[in-house]
Formats: C-alpha cells, structure tokens, sequence
C-alpha cells in the first residue's frame, strides 16, 4: 500500500480551509461586533455561545439527511452557498448599523431614539443562515475524508491531521486579513463589514473549487465516487458495511415506542433544564438563550439513546458507538474551556492585556491567529512523535491521548491564573501570558481534535457514518453552549462578584482557575477509564 495520500484530500483539504476562513473571520469580529454595536459583554458572550452552540448542533440534521437520502456531495453544496449568503447578510447589517450612536471619539451613546432593528434582524438572519448552512457542510465533508481510504488503511490518522491542518490553515489567515480590514477601530460598528463580506467571499470560493474538481479527485481507491445519495453508492457501502469485524445482526424491525420514548425524553429534559435555569440552580441569563441551552443539552442525550438502541446493531458496534458516546462527555469539557478564546479571552485580551510592542499595539483580533498558526507549525511535530513511540511500542493508546489534551488545558489556565495573580483594578498583564495560555493550549487540541475525528470515523458503522459525525459535533454543541455561560462569569472592571455553584468569582485568578480545575479532573477521570476504552474499542486503535 502507498504511503502517498490521494489528491482527494488535498481538494477537502482546500474546500474545508477556505471555509474555515470564512468561519473564523467572522468568529474573530463577532463578539466585538456584538458589544460595539448592541450589547454589554455578558449578553455578547451569551449570544455568542448560543451561535457556536448551534453551529456544532445542526450537523445531527445535515449527517442524517446525507445518510438517508443526499448524499455528502449534494449536503456540502447546500450547506456551502446557505452559509455564504449568510455571511453576506452579517455584512448588510454593518453596513445598515446606525452611525448616530457614536460621538466624535467613538465612544457609545445611550440614545434611546436611535433604531438599529433592521441591522438587528438581518444579523440574526445571518447568523439563522450559517448555523443551517454549516449543519450540512461539517459533518459530511469530515466523513468523506475517511471515505477516501480502505476501512483498515494506517493513514487515516495521519489523513485527518492533514485535514486538521487545512482547518487550522484557513483560521490563521482569517483574523489577520478580517481583522484589519476595518484598521482597528472597533468602537465604530461599520468598519466590520469589510470583514464580513470577505469571510462570504471566502465561502464562495469554497464551494466553486469543491464544485469543479469534486467529481475528478473524490473517488476510493478501487475509482468508485464517494459522496453520492444513498441510491447511488450501494457498491461502496456493502465494500464498508463488509469490513467490519462483525456482520450485522438479521434487521430486526425497531418498536414504535423507542421514537417516542426518546421524543418523549427530550421534551422532559427541556423542561427540566429550563426549570434548573429559572429557579437560579445555575447561571442566570436572558430567556431565550436558556431555551436555546435547554433544547442543545436535551438532544445531547436523547439522540444518542435513540440511536444505540437501534436492534439492527451488533454488540461490537454498541460497544464502538459507546465509546465516541463517552469521549464526547469528555470533550464538553475540553471545548467548553478551550472555547474562552471566542468570548472571555477575547474581551481579557482586548481589555485587560498590555498589547503595545514599541509604539505599535497589537490588534486583538491577531490573537485569534496564535492558535491555528501553532496546530499548522506543530501538526507534524505531534504526528512525528506518534509515530516514533509507535516504532518503540510506546504509543499511547488513542483515549489516553485524548486525556493528555486535557491535562494541558488545564496546565495553560494555571499559567494564566499566575499571570493575573494579584492584579490591581486597571493594571494589564503582558501579552506573552496569553500566548503562552495559547501555545499550551493548542498542543492540548492536537492531542484530542485530530484523533477524535479518525476514532468516530473508525469506530462508526458504515450506514451511520455522517449521522454519528454530527452526534460528535453535538458534543461540541454542548461545550459552545457551556462556554458561553461560563464566560459570563469573567470578572466586571468594578469587582462585583458572580457566583457559580455556590462559589464566588471575584478576580481573574478565580475565574480562569475554575477552568483549570475543571479540565484536570476531568483528565484524571478519562486516564481511569482508559482500560475499560480498550476493551470496548476490540482492537481498533
């Protein structure tokens, strides 16, 4: 077998790198968007959760209508236009933002006669669009990497870091190009436009290279097209329904009861988790993102259910499709920390952190760029290194991988905590804490991002292939939506203490080491349950 990788991966290297510049430019404005033009910093960071949340929720629908009936190729189009037209929206609503708000300084005026709803609704409208559009894109272009390769063919990790790093390509570029194309100036909502409307150019070249070369490069290795509706791709799913180890029991007819037992479930659960919200069990926030949290968090178990207990599963695909049900617990924790960078860490590094080199102050939205600029640098390294403890049989089993990436989320928030130890009201730190916060931060991601997509594509019967991507990215979902009420809790500039399960947060210090705490606990538990993994796994690492 050739240790060269199909040129198919290279053109969903590209598709998925432009669209990822489309992603993170606009992820790198919108908060600072959000606070120059409608609200204060904690109703920003609760909308901004609710969006993230949303965006890694949609792919359950776009993986299940792929599976059942478009196909990848069909769903990624879709998904690819729906989300440009999205970003054109966000950039009509910077244009249409009203200017009058804004003294000569910039500064924000509280004039209640100023109407800014028709900038409102067509935001909302664009956000609507992305998070739809990017339930069809995700899920579908991830799985079609796996479908490149033999079901037991070793590159598929290495396959997946590659992709990794055209993710990671396009969300180095993006903050730096968006971010400066409304030269810094934050306080003026219009100047975010530009940044806008190029994060929907970049959308639009995403899906013209996917659309011109699809049918060249995304092909198996035996020329069979990968990607196509169900009715068009039977050959390809008998070849990767027969490698499993196990074949599937006889199809046994599923009871009516299991649809509506889980519907039944959720609903239960929504209820429940808007009533924990409104008797103030945990943070308080503004109605409609509690809704927005309760539905995620609801679907986050009942699906999952609905589908293990599908009789036409084996035992070994249970116990597979249980082990991406429990890492996924695990990376709620991780994402829900490591996805400060949008929001908390965001407002900390425009805020509270000296960014001035010379007579030159850096732009926060450059800080976006450490993080992508890392995993590309270091993607190699990482695999490098698995692959020599791999000749030394010293390679760590997959889970315990996972775990080591949490540990080091958990070591960068305890750098920070340091840093901000002590500091007076109106004192800034210097910048090279967060960039160190980052650094570590991102060796942790490589540890568990990359290995998490090649384990639910390896472990995923072949028929629930995008579905079960999409229940991966719920996990995301949940940690979005997770992250967001946990930024509330960022300290104000004046002290006032916010509280979390019983504790009070009065400082930075307080604040980034609950996430210290948090992510190391949780590392300690999944290095317990690593043993338990392997046994469940049955031989695939």
């Amino acid at each position: 077998m050739s240790n060269k990788h199909p040129k198919g991966l290279y053109l969903l290297f590209v598709t998925e790198m432009a669209e990822r510049f489309s992603y993170y430019g606009m992820r790198a404005l919108f908060v600072l968007y959000l606070v120059a033009a409608f609200y204060d910093n904690e109703m920003a960071s609760q909308i901004y959760g609710s969006y993230t949340g949303l965006v890694y929720l949609t792919p359950l629908l776009g993986g299940y209508i792929a599976d059942k009936y478009w196909g990848n190729r069909r769903s990624i189009m879709f998904g690819g236009i729906t989300m440009a037209v999205g970003q054109f929206l966000m950039f009509a609503s910077a244009c249409t933002v009203n200017q009058s708000i804004f003294d000569v300084d910039g500064k924000l005026v509280m004039d209640t006669s100023v109407d800014n709803t028709l900038s409102t609704v067509l935001m909302f409208a664009g956000l609507a669009a992305l998070i739809f559009g990017n339930g069809f894109f995700k899920p579908n272009i991830s799985t079609m990497v796996g479908d490149l390769y033999e079901p037991t063919d070793h590159r598929k990790d290495s396959a997946f870091t590659i992709f990794y790093m055209g993710i990671n390509t396009g969300a180095f570029i993006a903050p730096l190009i968006c971010g400066s194309l409304g030269n810094g100036n934050w306080s003026n909502p219009g100047n975010f436009k530009w940044g806008f409307f190029c994060a929907g150019i970049a959308m639009v070249i995403s899906v013209v290279v996917f659309h011109l070369f699809k049918d060249r490069f995304l092909k198996t290795p035996e020329g069979l097209q990968i990607g196509l509706a169900p009715s068009q791709s039977q050959l390809l799913k008998e070849k990767n329904a027969a490698a499993h180890l196990e074949e599937s029991a006889a199809s046994t007819p599923n009871s009516p009861l299991r649809l509506w037992g889980c519907i039944f479930g959720a609903v239960a659960l929504f209820f429940l988790f808007i009533l924990n919200f409104d008797n103030g069990i945990s943070i308080q926030v503004d109605s409609f993102n509690d809704y927005i949290s309760a539905a995620i968090y609801a679907l986050s178990i009942a699906l999952p259910v609905f589908i293990i207990t599908d009789r036409g599963l084996t035992f070994v695909e249970k116990c597979r499709i249980g082990v991406i049900y429990i890492i996924a617990v695990f990376v709620i924790f991780f994402w829900s920390a490591f996805e400060q960078a949008g929001s908390s860490l965001t407002i900390f590094a425009d805020q509270q952190c000296d960014r001035t080199i010379g007579d030159w102050e850096m732009p926060t939205t450059w800080f976006q760029s450490i993080n992508p600029i890392v995993v590309v640098t270091f993607a190699p390294v990482m695999a490098a290194l698995w692959d020599f403890l791999n000749k030394h049989n010293a390679e760590p089993f997959s889970p315990a991988k996972q775990a080591i990436g949490l540990a080091l989320l958990s070591i960068g928030y305890v750098v920070i905590a340091f840093a901000t130890s002590g500091l007076e009201p109106g004192m800034k730190v210097s910048m090279f804490w967060l960039f160190a916060l980052y650094f570590i931060h991102t060796i942790g991601e490589l540890s568990l991002s990359p290995i998490g997509l090649s384990m639910v594509n390896k472990l995923s019967p072949a028929s629930l292939a995008s579905l079960l991507m999409g229940v991966w990215f719920m996990s995301n979902a949940a940690a979005n939506i997770l992250a967001g009420k946990l930024a509330t809790l960022l300290p104000d500039a004046d002290g006032t203490p916010k509280s979390f399960l019983g504790f009070e947060i009065t400082n930075l210090t307080e604040f980034f080491t609950l996430f210290a705490v948090m992510a190391g606990i949780a590392s300690i538990i999944l290095f317990a349950l690593c043993p338990l993994l392997k046994k469940m796994m049955k031989g695939v690492q």
